[in-house]
């Protein structure tokens, strides 16, 4: 009976030090995560509030550990209370909801005064996101790119450009052939990936020299980022 008094009952209360140190990491420790989103954050959905996010829900976390304490009946009423809340934003990067776990994991971790816990795994998982964001690792679309250009129909350049394009890239896949221009040219589009980036001017350099072949367009996929 006694053991479940102590859990029911009263919470242990902080010293308004330890509060105020525990808040301070926390805010240090969610400073540093969207820090680290911000850059290397890649893509165009780039959100002001969700870094701002990052480091007030660090601190949330934070104030409900802290009043939670060794209390069993305020976290199960705290447990309640947010069953009750339904949270309709969605979140379409899983590697965001990463980071709002990650900064609920050190507010926890600072809210439980497990200081050099919250620290060293902020440093670790910035570290991790900085190495899968610099290395090559998750990226298989470093050199690829598609080439479009116009040629009249019946051109025999054509084979001149099956000859020209696998002497620059690895591998060139025809995605599609279409009218142009009223059916006074043919569109061809290719998906090509290069041995080297330098091959990039002199592949269109090269079919440039062909007479008739007319605006040539080679756009690359950027290795950050998934189009």
């Amino acid at each position: 009976m006694e053991l479940v008094f102590n859990a029911l009952g009263p919470s242990r209360a902080l010293d308004p030090r330890h509060m105020l140190v525990s808040l301070c990491v926390s805010f240090l420790l969610g400073s540093m995560l969207a820090a680290i989103y911000r850059r290397t954050h890649s893509g165009f959905s780039y959100s002001r509030s969700f870094v701002q996010t990052i480091v007030l829900g660090c601190l949330v976390s934070t104030v409900m550990i802290i009043v939670i304490g060794n209390n069993l009946a305020r976290g199960l009423g705290i447990m309640g209370a947010l069953a009750i809340v339904r949270f309709r934003t969605p979140i379409r990067d899983p590697r965001d909801i990463i980071f709002v776990f990650a900064s609920l994991a050190m507010g926890i971790a600072s809210g439980a005064q497990l200081y050099f816990l919250g620290v060293i795994g902020t440093l670790f998982f910035c570290g991790t996101v900085l190495f899968l964001n610099y290395s090559p690792f998750t990226s298989k679309r470093e050199f690829e790119g598609m080439l479009r250009f116009l040629v009249p129909p019946q051109s025999l350049s054509i084979n001149k450009i099956n000859s020209i394009i696998p002497r620059f890239v690895i591998t060139a896949e025809l995605i599609a052939v279409r009218e142009a221009i009223q059916g006074e040219a043919l569109e061809y589009s290719y998906q090509v990936c290069f041995r080297d980036p330098s091959g990039k001017t002199d592949l269109v350099e090269e079919l440039g020299r062909l007479g008739d072949v007319v605006d040539i367009s080679l756009v690359m996929n950027r290795a950050t980022v998934e189009i």
